[in-house]
C-alpha cells in the first residue's frame, strides 16, 4: 500500500482553530463548544491499481468525529463504506494508494497522522488501543486456532489487565455483547456467525479504545441482539467515546447515530444531524434511499450505481436524478460539515455545499 501525505497549503486547510476546509464549512472542525475533533479526516482518497483500471474507492472524503458522537455512514453494498474504515487503519492490500489527511486526536498522548505514520506506530500505539475495529467479516478476522476466551483474556493482558484479572474482566465483556460463558471456551468455527460477530465485538471493546470503528457489527443478529448491540455502541459515546458506524440499515443508523454521512460512489454526498436527515433529506440520493423505506414509498432509487473503476465526470448520481442539469457534469463541492450537501440542485437547505 502507498500513502502519501500531501502538504496542507493555505487556500486548502484553514489554520489551526478554525477548523473549516476550502468548500466545506466544519470539515476537521472544533465542537460548537471548542472542542478539536478525535478524528478529523480531509481530503481522503483510495485508489486501488488493477492491472487495467483503477479502483477509485474513496474520493475527497471529508468528516470529523467528536467525543461523545455517534456518527453513521450509510449507503448501498460497494459505494466505498468499508474501505473507508480499513484506510483509517491502513489495513489496506499492497494495490492501494491513499492520500489526503486522517488526524487522530487521542485524550491522552499526542497527534497521530493516520495516513502518514509508520507502519510500526500504528501497530503499537493505535491499532486496538486508540483505534478499535469491529470487521465486517468476523470469520476471517479471528484467530481460527484459540478459543473466544484465550482471543479475549490475551487481549486484555495486552492492554492492562494481570494474568489473574483477565478471566473475569473476559466474561464482563463478553457480557455486554450477549455472549454467554460458555460460548467463550469455543474456537471460531464452532460459532454461529451472530456468535463470530459479537465476539469480534467483545475484542474490539475489551481494551476501550477512544474511537471505535464498527463495520457492520450487526450482521447475522436476530431482532434482539441488533438493538442490543446498537444501544452498547450508544452507551459508549454517552459515556464519552466515539464510533463511526459502518452501515447499510438506515433504522439502525436513525435508532442511535447523532449524524449520518450518505456515501454514494466513494463520495460523502450528504451530512446532517439524523433527525434533520430523516426529516428533509436534501441529496436526491438520500431522499431515494428513505423512499425506499418499506415504512415509506417503499419505491427503490431508479437505475444502478456506476462501476468505481467508470465513474462519469460530475456528480456521479447525475445519470439517475431527474433534478439533473449540464451543471452536474462537475463536481459539486465535498459535503464535509453537518448540514452540507455535495449537490448542485438540493431539495433543502436552500443553497448548495
Amino acid at each position: 500500500m502507498t500513502t502519501t501525505r500531501e502538504p496542507a497549503p493555505a487556500d486548502t486547510i484553514a489554520p489551526t482553530g478554525t477548523g473549516e476546509t476550502a468548500g466545506s464549512a466544519g470539515t476537521g472542525g472544533p465542537a460548537a463548544d471548542g472542542r478539536p475533533g478525535l478524528l478529523e479526516v480531509d481530503g481522503l482518497t483510495v485508489r486501488f491499481q488493477l492491472r487495467d483500471a483503477v479502483v477509485q474507492a474513496v474520493t475527497d472524503l471529508h468528516l470529523t468525529v467528536h467525543p461523545g458522537e455517534l456518527l453513521a455512514v450509510v449507503g448501498e453494498s460497494g459505494c466505498g463504506k468499508s474501505v473507508l474504515a480499513h484506510a483509517l487503519l491502513r489495513l489496506l492490500p499492497g494495490n492501494a494508494t491513499v492520500t489526503g489527511h486522517a488526524r487522530l486526536r487521542p485524550p491522552t498522548g499526542a497527534q497521530v497522522d493516520l495516513v502518514g505514520s509508520s507502519e510500526r506506530h500504528l501497530a503499537r500505539a493505535v491499532r486496538g488501543r486508540a483505534v478499535g475495529l469491529v470487521p465486517q467479516s468476523p470469520a476471517t478476522a479471528l484467530t481460527p486456532v484459540r478459543t473466544g476466551r484465550r482471543l479475549l483474556e490475551e487481549t486484555l493482558r495486552a492492554h492492562g489487565h494481570t494474568r489473574r484479572e483477565a478471566p473475569a474482566a473476559a466474561e464482563r465483556v463478553a457480557a455486554e455483547v450477549g455472549l454467554d460463558p460458555a460460548d467463550l471456551d469455543r474456537y471460531p468455527h464452532e460459532l454461529s456467525g451472530g456468535m463470530a460477530q459479537r465476539l469480534a465485538t467483545a475484542l474490539a471493546l475489551a481494551p476501550d479504545p477512544p474511537l471505535l470503528l464498527a463495520d457492520e457489527p450487526t450482521t447475522g443478529l436476530d431482532r434482539p441482539l441488533v438493538d442490543h448491540t446498537l444501544d452498547l455502541l450508544r452507551r459508549r459515546c454517552d459515556a464519552g467515546g466515539a464510533v463511526l458506524l459502518i452501515t447499510h440499515d438506515l433504522a439502525a443508523a436513525r435508532r442511535v447515530a447523532d449524524t449520518v454521512a450518505v456515501m454514494y460512489a466513494s463520495r460523502i454526498v450528504e451530512r446532517r444531524p439524523t433527525a434533520e436527515l430523516f426529516a428533509a433529506p436534501a441529496h436526491p440520493y438520500t431522499a431515494g434511499l428513505l423512499d425506499a423505506l418499506p415504512e415509506r414509498a417503499f419505491r427503490p432509487v431508479p437505475g444502478h450505481p456506476p462501476m468505481l473503476t467508470d465513474l462519469p465526470p460530475g456528480c456521479a448520481f447525475a445519470p439517475r436524478c431527474d433534478r439533473a442539469t449540464d451543471v452536474c457534469r462537475t463536481p459539486p463541492a465535498p459535503a464535509g460539515g453537518p448540514g452540507r450537501v455535495a449537490c448542485h440542485h438540493p431539495l433543502t437547505l436552500g443553497a448548495p455545499a
